[in-house]
């Protein structure tokens, strides 16, 4: 057995993998702790995962890059300041770290990086033991041959060139590194795939191929299985099946299976022992699974466990928010509780790779998920994308993903691109089969697609029609025509709606449209109203998943709002991170959360008002209302006095009848205001009295089913402080989000308030970050400071290695204000 010590404490961080160790034979060991330099001589301190560009500072010279957009339909080159986050991410970084073995004879040692940013090159003892091109991809690097008995050094260069990326891709080993050693026979974790055949009554019929690493041809020795249902805990013995040669094809029954589905993520872990002829173990591997099968066709849509469903899903870039794009589990548990509660069943991965870590939240709290691989093929989007690495290294990534990831029961399909130029050509369509050809030989058990922009050019060029799943990335217009000309019968909305939204700015009066570019502030409305040339408001795609038979469903851009790309503003300064959130970058949601809410939720009733009601120097002003809600009716009130009764129009439906001769800018506001009634009750005349704004909701038998109201606020008199967890646990990166309010003797928030918050953290865990959600803000995420914006914003807090509590203690310095909380970690 081999013994594993870092210079500082190594923890196994087991939930990062889909294996884990079972026994003596396999470990796995999570290298958390390295050195980090930018020049290689000046070093720090770090764990892994580690972003070394999020703590800034903002300054548009970082990849400030001359461009024409033409996803954005633009002819000209601009000056884009914040395209990638205006975030010192360029250039390049150095890790090192040590590991002492004490015992090297018959044991094959790999190092598992789920990803790493970018053109990674992986030193053993100062010998190159491997390289990998793609930052997004996990690779596996055998340093077998490396290693000596003792003390190792591991280093690991990187290099992140300039106008690589269209957003903010982070910096450094932002995912897990992992030190798994086995015996020199032993079980390919990415070769070993479990599968659900056929869905039977009372029964599941699984299948498990599997190949081994390090056996000759010859091979005899037996697979013993064990199955392990993790709710119950219940372990039952498959028995032991005799191995000749190096492949294993075989199956196991589940009995009265729970079945996974975004309502019920049920799991089953399969054990496998590895033994030679003798009896002697050579290898345990566990692998999480659900049973659930997968099917697409004309007649059915897609089916998830024989069932029609249509995803109400989201695009999803990889960073998260303030934290950049170390991924954490905390944090990724935070968004996916979230967006469930706005009744979301689905995530795109855009444009990337995914993380394990994500695929294993997805599995253990039931989101399906598109797991996406490029943004660019051959044709460049930007000078140094990954066009100039596709010919050599796509094949390569794919596979990637596709063996590192199969066994996720999250995932029901994969993604080989988006928006790719060469969807128009007979090239394109040729890499389209090749890539999709490649993704079934991996894996026969789900359909791919990816997502086109330009539809007519793909259906032309007979691009779209080689596709499994022909996804549309906008162009909600063109679905009617085109589908009679698509063999497969259906399409997915593969990105939707681009609505642009900055929470808490209502501006006036209120225009429908595509979003202006020259305001000065660089916001855009939270009413809802604005969106981008070439997009939508979220009422056409709704109409389009509930009255067109043949859509499967939408992944709307976007869930959150991410660093880089702030259209409209990429050419206005300091503006650095994205409006298209359907929540800001701090986590906190905006008012079209509750429209999405109102009609993907069947579980939960929604009754929200906008905007705010403080609106000093506005009295008497047209000031309008909109409610969001599941319910039919709604009567508003101001300061008791009724505006009318508002019922959804049910009648209006979307028009796609006519094609626009251009591809930008197809609906009109008149059209967008008409098609808002179906899902928004709005007054639009209402003028402003402070004092109380008052809802009373009704359903279809005209019986008051439910109310709400806000307030105008007054003088502020207390910080609000509100933490999404108050228990974590020790050492494992584990995260609370404090979201802090100023607010008034009734609690009502004070909404246009900018006030400073100061931060103080101690006790058994410390200060991680802080975001208010304000697009163009270039206060560091990584400072104890910041100031509130639109009266919120919301502290980070990362328990320790020991039990304990976590101090909190917010300050507003200008109004003599302090709030505490204290946090336990366990």
């Amino acid at each position: 057995m081999m013994n594993l010590l870092n210079k500082n404490i190594l923890y196994c961080f087991l939930t990062s993998l889909p294996l884990f160790a079972t026994g003596q034979t396999r470990m796995c060991v999570n290298l958390r702790n390295w050195e980090f330099s930018r020049d290689s001589i000046h070093w720090q301190a770090v764990t892994v995962p580690h972003d070394w560009a999020i703590s800034g500072p903002f300054d548009k010279k970082w990849d400030l890059q001359t461009v024409a957009i033409e996803q954005n339909g633009e002819k000209e080159k601009t000056e884009k300041s914040g395209r990638s986050g205006a975030l010192p991410w360029i250039g390049r970084g150095f890790y090192t770290t040590h590991v002492r073995i004490d015992e090297v004879d018959n044991r094959h040692v790999e190092l598992d990086f789920d990803g790493a940013m970018a053109e990674p090159v992986v030193y053993v003892n100062g010998r190159k033991a491997g390289h990998w091109a793609y930052g997004y991809t996990p690779f596996r690097v055998d340093i077998t041959h490396y290693i000596i008995k003792g003390d190792n050094r591991i280093d690991v260069s990187l290099n992140n060139m300039e106008a690589s990326s269209r957003w903010y891709p982070g910096a450094g080993l932002y995912r897990p590194v992992m030190l798994v050693t086995t015996s020199m026979v032993h079980l390919d974790s990415w070769k070993t795939t479990v599968s659900t055949l056929r869905l039977m009554r009372n029964k599941a019929l699984m299948t498990l191929c599997t190949t081994l690493a390090g056996a000759q041809k010859n091979f005899h020795g037996s697979l013993k299985m064990s199955l392990l249902d993790n709710a119950t805990g219940e372990e039952k013995d498959l028995g032991t099946s005799q191995m000749q040669g190096r492949n294993f094809n075989g199956g196991f029954p589940v009995v009265e299976p729970k079945l996974w589905s975004p309502e019920t993520p049920n799991l089953y872990t399969l054990k496998l022992t590895l033994a030679d002829n003798e009896g002697q173990e050579l290898d345990n591997l566990s692998l999480r699974f659900g049973v659930r099968t997968i099917k697409v066709d004309s007649i059915h849509g897609f089916q998830l466990n024989g069932v029609s469903r249509k995803m109400q899903g989201v695009c999803l870039h990889h960073d998260l928010g303030p934290l950049g794009v170390a991924v954490n589990k905390a944090a990724i548990v935070r968004q996916i509780k979230q967006l469930k509660d706005m009744g979301c069943d689905a995530i795109r991965t855009s444009h990337n790779l995914p993380s394990q870590m994500q695929m294993d939240v997805c599995d253990s709290l039931g989101m399906m998920v598109m797991a996406e691989s490029f943004d660019m093929w051959i044709y460049p989007k930007c000078e140094n994308g990954y066009s100039r690495l596709f010919k050599e290294w796509s094949d390569k990534d794919i596979t990637a993903l596709v063996e590192a990831n199969r066994n996720h029961p999250s995932i029901v399909m994969w993604s080989i691109g988006n928006e790719i130029p060469e969807q128009w050509s007979y090239e394109g369509r040729v890499i389209a089969e090749h890539l999709q050809n490649l993704c079934h030989r991996l894996d026969p058990t789900r359909p791919v697609t990816q997502g086109m922009d330009r539809a007519d050019e793909a259906i032309k060029s007979g691009f779209a029609q080689v596709m499994d799943v022909p996804g549309y990335n906008y162009r909600v217009y063109r679905y009617d025509n085109d589908i009679k000309r698509l063999p497969q019968g259906f399409l997915l909305g593969s990105e939707t709606a681009s609505t642009v939204s900055s929470r808490g700015v209502y501006k006036f009066p209120v225009v429908w449209g595509v979003t202006p570019t020259a305001d000065k502030d660089g916001q855009c409305s939270a009413y809802d109203v604005e969106w981008c040339p070439w997009s939508n408001l979220p009422e056409q795609d709704f109409m389009a998943m509930a009255d067109k038979p043949y859509t499967i469903g939408q992944f709307v851009w976007t869930g959150y709002d991410y660093l880089g790309e702030p259209t409209p503003y990429d050419e206005y300064w300091p503006s650095r991170s994205s409006y298209f959130g359907i929540m800001d970058l701090a986590g906190l949601p905006k008012d079209r959360f509750y429209l999405y809410r109102s009609v993907w939720n069947k579980n939960a009733h929604t009754l929200h008002i906008l905007p705010h009601w403080t609106w000093p120097g506005r009295e008497g002003q047209v000031t309008p209302v909109f409610v969001y809600t599941d319910y039919p009716e709604v009567e508003l009130f101001v300061n008791g006095k009724s505006q009318g009764k508002v019922k959804k129009n049910q009648s209006v439906r979307l028009e796609t009848h006519g094609i626009p001769k251009s591809w930008l800018d197809p609906t009109t506001p008149e059209e967008a205001m008409k098609y808002a009634t179906r899902y928004r009750l709005m007054w639009p005349n209402v003028k402003y009295e402070p004092g109380e704004l008052k809802v009373v909701a009704y359903d279809n038998h005209g019986n008051k089913v439910g109310e709400s109201a806000v307030l105008t606020a007054s003088e502020a008199r207390w910080l609000k402080i509100d933490a999404d967890r108050t228990v974590l646990r020790k050492g494992i990166d584990d995260l609370a989000y404090v979201s802090v309010s100023l607010i008034d003797k009734n609690g009502t928030v004070l909404p246009q308030a900018d006030d400073r918050i100061d931060v103080q953290v101690s006790g058994a865990g410390t200060f991680q970050a802080i975001c208010n959600g304000d697009a163009t803000s270039l206060e560091s995420f990584t400072r104890p400071t910041m100031k509130l914006f639109n009266g919120k914003l919301v502290v980070t807090v990362k328990a320790g290695e020991k039990k304990g509590a976590i101090h909190l203690v917010v300050r507003d310095k200008k109004r003599g204000l302090k709030k505490s909380v204290s946090i336990r970690v366990v």
